[in-house]
C-alpha cells in the first residue's frame, strides 16, 4: 500500500504478485521465468519460481518467524 506524501491517504495498494497480500513498505522485487514482480516475501519467490519450473504443488518449507515476513 502506497500512501500519498502527506500521508492522508491511499495513493494506491500493491500487492503480492504470488499471493495478493497488500505490501506496506517496499516488497522484494524478484524476477521468476523471466517476469519481473514484486513479492512479500522470499518464500513467496520460492513458490512463484517453483509453479515457474513446473511443480504443481511445491512443497516449500515455511519461514519460522511467519510465512509473509519482509526483511
Amino acid at each position: 500500500m502506497r500512501f500519498s506524501s502527506n500521508g492522508y491517504y491511499v495513493e494506491r495498494y500493491i500487492k503480492c504478485d504470488n499471493c495478493g497480500l497488500l505490501i506496506y513498505g517496499d516488497g522484494v522485487t524478484a524476477t521468476v521465468d523471466t517476469n519481473e514482480g514484486l513479492f512479500c516475501s522470499q518464500w513467496c519467490i520460492d513458490w512463484a519460481g517453483a509453479r515457474a519450473a513446473g511443480i504443481e504443488e511445491p512443497k516449500i518449507p515455511l519461514p519460522r518467524d511467519g510465512i509473509h515476513k519482509t526483511h
